[in-house]
């Protein structure tokens, strides 16, 4: 089945300074280019990708959003606080323009997806048909829910399956499930099922580690408001692109087969605007 990746990183650090990646150590603390994703994806079925931001530094945010939209669909970093965010998305406009992305939990304090400034961002993608992921702490996702209410005409991805930690338990798995459930009540948010496979870093996990976390996502908020990422090259911390989709690919044969065509392609291309 074919498969569209609405996650995919890349970087060059001959060209691009990504703080974050100092000391991460390998495979994250080097290249990762086009060649390599091609390499990567071969045999997965995957023939359609989105650019994800990664988290440059901010004086080189125009620049990377110019390269990565110059490729083909992309989701770009930005910070929908600044005053000047409006003449940014001015500067970076392009039909491969898809949305915006700020990490939230790269050091901004809890609540701060919900001030003024933060929302009155966001309503401006929505002005423009840009979208915002929501990539953020697990236990703030209220947080995401409540931005998603404020900003009813913006659409918001919730990236990673809400952070959802294979090694939640207990009082913490329930948790988590619950503030998922919150964001999914919002009309305006669809859910990216990716991630989750890079938080099984140094444990033997299985299929069955990362069957209740996608299932808890896909039945929170329906088979149409579900899509596939696959987060390369972090998910390579714990498994490569082509393990990680094996395994999804596991989980999603239990559901139908339409249902899987929607995860894996269809509602990427409805909601990115892709070519069929």
């Amino acid at each position: 089945m074919r498969l569209v990746d609405t996650h995919q990183h890349l970087w060059d650090l001959s060209r691009f300074n990504l703080p974050w990646t100092k000391g991460a150590g390998l495979p994250l603390e080097r290249n990762h280019l086009p060649s390599d994703y091609e390499n990567a994806i071969r045999g997965t079925g995957i023939d359609t990708a989105v650019y994800m931001e990664v988290d440059v530094a901010n004086d080189q945010k125009t620049d990377e959003a110019r390269v990565a939209c110059a490729r083909g669909p992309a989701v770009v970093g930005g910070n929908p606080a600044d005053p000047d965010f409006p003449e940014y998305l001015d500067r970076i406009a392009h039909p491969s323009l898809r949305g915006v992305r700020q990490v939230l939990h790269g050091g901004l304090p809890a609540g701060t997806c919900v001030s003024e400034p933060f929302v009155r961002g966001v309503r401006e993608l929505g002005k423009r048909q840009l979208t915002f992921d929501l990539c953020m702490r697990p236990f703030e996702l209220a947080d995401g829910a409540k931005l998603a209410s404020l900003c009813p005409d913006t659409r918001f991805i919730l990236d990673h399956c809400g952070n959802g930690n294979v090694r939640f338990t207990g009082a913490e798995r329930d948790r988590w499930k619950l503030c998922v459930e919150t964001v999914a009540k919002q009309p305006n948010t669809i859910c990216k099922i990716s991630g989750i496979v890079a938080f099984a870093k140094d444990m033997p996990w299985t299929v069955d580690d990362l069957a209740p976390l996608v299932n808890h996502c896909w039945d929170s908020f329906g088979p149409d408001r579900v899509v596939f990422g696959s987060d390369w090259p972090v998910c390579t911390l714990a498994a490569s692109l082509a393990q990680w989709v094996d395994a999804l690919r596991q989980i999603a044969a239990r559901r139908s087969e339409a249902d899987q065509r929607k995860l894996f392609h269809e509602n990427a291309v409805r909601f990115y605007r892709l070519a069929r």
